[in-house]
């Protein structure tokens, strides 16, 4: 245990005023010094000194009692822009641990009085696990909304069995698909199938965190805390680029910001903006490592009665006027490797083309366009674009959304999650896919994929900041929440011993300790989210 506990003080951590008491400390054994407790809220069962933290940050040894550093996070509809946004809770210890730590004066403790309760939501964040699977949730919460009697169950999830799917919107070759992305030089994921705009990557998942070595499960766990806490991750991918991922921020490949996503694929912005070029110019060809477009030989062009080029393209002809495989994938126009647009030009035919025929070649996004008209030998030679031209030009880039890297969490949640629930956890199981159940993660909206088990996914943009942790086993901790009728809640047997109300859950803690101190934080729900205890689907 020694190699896995970390030697942080307490003074010098970023902590609230008030640790949440969890536990008991398990009693001392015969290999630990008398000053040591042993933190039993995962696996690793750190053996932590007095005013130390533990291997993950979030426990602590205060005075011989095991304290949980962070705060419970509370999300609130609106929240007042002179409210708190760090509150103690006034249990019984209250007073003498705010002498103890000097903490603010006794009218700043919060009384556990409530003000519009029916908008006041308790998140997994900071409530602490449910390690060993026996123990019931931290916090099972009762409430009413429009009449109804509801339940939220409360907990925060030691995933071993969790990735992050990642959509990065570009053109740019990132990678091969199936090829490994690194960080700090371990393999932690890899390339998956492109989707329109966008490339995609899959990283973390059991096998990294836990299947190679000590090291790639150390750093595959890191870099998932990271980029779930928004915050931004170096990547290389072998045979392709070099990538730095922020969830919410453009990405940034080979060292330069990405600023479009493609309006559409060379054959959907031929489509798109055919009309708006006929009469202006005699062809274009839109460069794209997927499809690449020729106006006059596309559908758009025959039904405009487009008069034929006698353009030869390279690649492989799909159907009229699209094109496979012009060029390489590359970081070059459209996503190919190519820096000279007329490279992907075979000939012109000399019986169908003519001197002073007006060639445009666009990109995509149109971040590359030029302008050429033919001369006497049917060479395309570049000119100044027409201002006309150049205008729908910018309107392709107009019609590009700004390129952004989005980040999901992608969990499994098995044994003690849903032991913290109900004694007979197939239930939850089947109330969940049953629409009886709504499963939040720290309040923003979660996917539950269809099959066996609870597997959810939620992006990380509508989480609350810093709501991911870790255990050094080594393995993910993230917030879940179950909210349902109360009625339902007893019939999938539930613990209904640990139901408190909102105000008594506020104002003692955690079940495990009740009376103790703790903070809480409050946040607005964001503007982007459902309420959690809202109608649909609960009380449609």
């Amino acid at each position: 245990m020694t190699e896995h506990t970390k030697t942080d003080g307490l003074p010098g951590m970023e902590s609230p005023a008030f640790a949440q008491v969890l536990e008991k400390a398990r009693p001392r054994n015969e290999r630990m010094t008398s000053e040591k407790i042993e933190c039993n809220a995962c696996p690793v069962l750190c053996q932590i000194s007095d005013g130390r933290s533990g291997a993950c940050d979030r426990y602590a040894n205060h005075g011989g009692t095991l304290v949980r550093v962070d705060p419970v996070l509370l999300l609130r509809r609106t929240l007042l822009d002179d409210e708190p946004r760090v509150l103690p809770f006034a249990g019984r210890a209250a007073a003498a641990v705010a002498d103890a730590e000097g903490a603010p004066p006794a009218q700043a403790v919060w009384n556990g009085d409530l003000l519009l309760a029916n908008e006041v939501f308790v998140t997994g964040v900071g409530s602490s696990t449910t390690y060993p699977d026996y123990k019931p949730a931290p916090f099972i919460v009762s409430s009413q909304v429009e009449g109804v009697d509801m339940v939220t169950v409360v907990t925060e999830g030691i995933f071993s069995y969790c990735s992050l799917k990642v959509k990065i919107d570009t053109d740019r070759f990132l990678g091969s698909e199936q090829a490994n992305v690194r960080c700090k030089g371990e393999v932690v994921g890899h390339v998956t199938t492109a989707e329109y705009g966008s490339q995609m990557l899959s990283l973390g998942g059991v096998h990294h965190l836990t299947g190679g070595s000590k090291k790639e499960g150390r750093v595959t766990m890191d870099m998932m805390q990271s980029l779930g806490n928004k915050q931004a991750v170096e990547f290389t991918i072998d045979g392709g680029s070099q990538i730095v991922i922020q969830a919410g921020r453009a990405p940034i490949v080979n060292g330069v910001e990405e600023r479009r996503m493609r309006v559409g694929c060379g054959s959907a912005t031929i489509g798109i903006f055919a009309k708006q070029f006929f009469g202006l110019l005699d062809e274009v060809v839109v460069v794209d490592d997927h499809i690449t477009g020729v106006l006059t030989e596309h559908q758009a062009g025959r039904c405009l009665d487009m008069r034929a080029s006698g353009i030869r393209m390279r690649g492989r002809k799909s159907t009229p006027g699209r094109y496979f495989q012009v060029a390489n994938p590359g970081t070059g126009w459209g996503g190919t490797d190519i820096a000279d647009p007329l490279s992907i030009i075979e000939s012109w035919d000399p019986a169908v083309a003519w001197p002073g025929l007006r060639l445009l070649m666009t990109s995509t996004t149109g971040e590359h366009a030029s302008w050429y008209v033919l001369n006497d030998d049917l060479h395309p030679v570049e000119q100044d674009m027409p201002a006309a031209v150049a205008l729908i030009v910018a309107r392709i880039g107009e019609n590009c959304e700004p390129s952004l890297s989005t980040v999901l969490f992608l969990g499994g949640a098995g044994g003690s999650l849903r032991a913290g629930v109900t004694e007979n956890p197939v239930l939850l199981t089947r109330a969940i896919k049953a629409a009886l159940v709504n499963v939040t993660c720290g309040g923003a909206p979660a996917y539950v994929w269809p099959g066996g088990g609870i597997t959810v996914m939620a992006d990380v943009m509508r989480m609350p900041d810093n709501s991911f942790g870790t255990v050094p086993t080594p393995a993910i901790v993230a917030p879940i929440e179950f909210s349902m009728k109360l009625d339902d809640y007893r019939a999938l047997g539930g613990h209904m011993d640990h139901v408190r109300t909102l105000a008594e859950a506020l104002r003692l803690g955690a079940w495990h300790n009740e009376g103790a101190p703790s903070a809480l934080a409050w946040a607005a729900l964001p503007a982007a989210n459902p309420w959690p205890l809202g109608r649909p689907p609960l009380l449609g």
